[in-house]
């Protein structure tokens, strides 16, 4: 007779010690025993007697406990041994507990590390850790639907962080990419929100060009009132216009101030690892102004290796959100630390008509001709370093309210 759920609900363990079985038909019983009520399926298979475990009552009804009979019966019907299926299952299920979102983008991160900077792969990492893992790292990977990659994101799309969510976007979009190379995903979710998200404005970095408006944020960097270290650190930007990271990571060995040069080591430029582990040193003349600054800073700074330290220690330097967030306390939020190199790029060309190559050059940047990257290594470093002294002498006259003289230059 078959069992209904009053009686399997209601029905008790007799105190027999190997339990007790009441049958549903078509080999599934209700098996009772002191511990609890188990949902069993008997059968044969290959000529040998099994039995397969279809639950616990009430966790599995009597309903859900039929089904999983008739799915069995339907593979025994396809000569499958339903327990084999079940292992299966059982298989997947843990493999798919395993691989978490972070799990596997730690994978792909390690895939990828070797080929990449030291600054890219930090820089990555810490956007996962920041704005992925905390909701969605613990995930499996082939469970997350679009809806939670874009809530992830615009938990960063609220900080106003427009470009960092395309960016954190990108990471999310190749980790399942990756996943599905690896045959842990079927689809890839993050690429159905970006229609959701804000769009990024592109364009330069924010930067100040007009003479006017430059000489009163001069007044105010030299005016700045917080710490001696980023006071001098936003300086050396206004002085140099090197790249924020090549500034922000200048480490006492590398500059000369009696001989008036700072050599950034390829390994600490932009580029591709090809070209850090093999290509040339950067040569950045110094002003006397600029030698000036930094030896300030040696009764500060100078027992260590780092000109420009972090106060977190530990041989760190600060970070360029220091010298962005110093601006942006003094009112600057058009101008940020890159922005300097566009404004001496500006005015340097227009102010002081230095040839256009030899600001390139101080820039670090190569030759726009044909191959020039190959064949013209061209380094001007007679005229840049009259250049950089100029451009010093002509950021004080800016900065003292002087009227900006045309200065005489040697360029052509």
């Amino acid at each position: 007779m078959a069992l209904t759920d009053t009686f399997v609900r209601g029905v008790k363990h007799s105190g027999k010690p190997v339990g007790d079985k009441y049958s549903d038909g078509h080999g599934m019983y209700l098996f009772v025993k002191a511990t609890g009520k188990y949902w069993r399926l008997a059968y044969r298979f290959a000529g040998k007697q099994k039995t397969l475990a279809l639950g616990v009552y009430p966790a599995v009804s009597l309903a859900e406990a039929r089904a999983s009979r008739t799915k069995a019966r339907e593979n025994l019907a396809k000569d499958i041994d339903p327990s084999a299926i079940k292992r299966v299952e059982k298989a997947a299920k843990l493999t798919t507990s395993e691989n978490t979102f972070k799990a596997i983008a730690l994978e792909w991160h390690g895939t990828k590390v070797s080929g990449w900077s030291k600054t890219h792969a930090e820089t990555t990492m810490e956007r996962m850790e920041k704005n992925i893992f905390p909701w969605l790292g613990a995930r499996p990977l082939m469970d997350i639907e679009a809806p939670e990659v874009l809530a992830a994101l615009r938990r960063i799309e609220a900080r106003g962080a427009i470009d960092t969510t395309h960016r954190v976007k990108s990471i999310l979009s190749t980790v399942f990419r990756f996943a599905i190379a690896t045959g842990r995903a079927v689809r890839n979710p993050a690429a159905d929100v970006g229609v959701a998200l804000k769009t990024t404005v592109r364009g330069h970095h924010p930067a100040i060009t007009e003479p006017k408006r430059f000489a009163q944020m001069l007044r105010d960097i030299y005016a700045y009132s917080g710490s001696n270290i980023t006071r001098a650190a936003v300086k050396i930007h206004a002085l140099t216009f090197q790249r924020p990271n090549e500034i922000q990571g200048m480490e006492w060995s590398e500059v000369d101030l009696e001989a008036g040069v700072w050599i950034v080591p390829a390994s600490r430029m932009k580029g591709v690892l090809e070209r850090k582990a093999h290509g040339d040193a950067h040569t950045v003349p110094l002003s006397k102004q600029t030698v000036e600054v930094i030896k300030d800073l040696q009764p500060l700074t100078g027992h260590g290796p780092k000109v420009f330290p972090s106060e977190r220690g530990e041989g760190r330097s600060i970070s360029e959100n220091t010298a962005r967030q110093a601006l942006r306390s003094m009112g600057y939020l058009d101008h940020v630390p890159h922005g300097f190199r566009a404004s001496a790029r500006t005015l340097i060309r227009e102010e002081l008509h230095y040839d256009k190559e030899v600001i390139e050059r101080q820039l670090s940047h190569g030759s726009d001709e044909a191959l020039g990257g190959a064949y013209d290594r061209t380094q001007f470093l007679v005229e840049r370093a009259r250049m950089m002294q100029e451009w010093a002498d002509y950021l004080d006259k800016l900065r003292v309210g002087a009227d900006v003289i045309q200065l005489r230059t040697m360029a052509g």
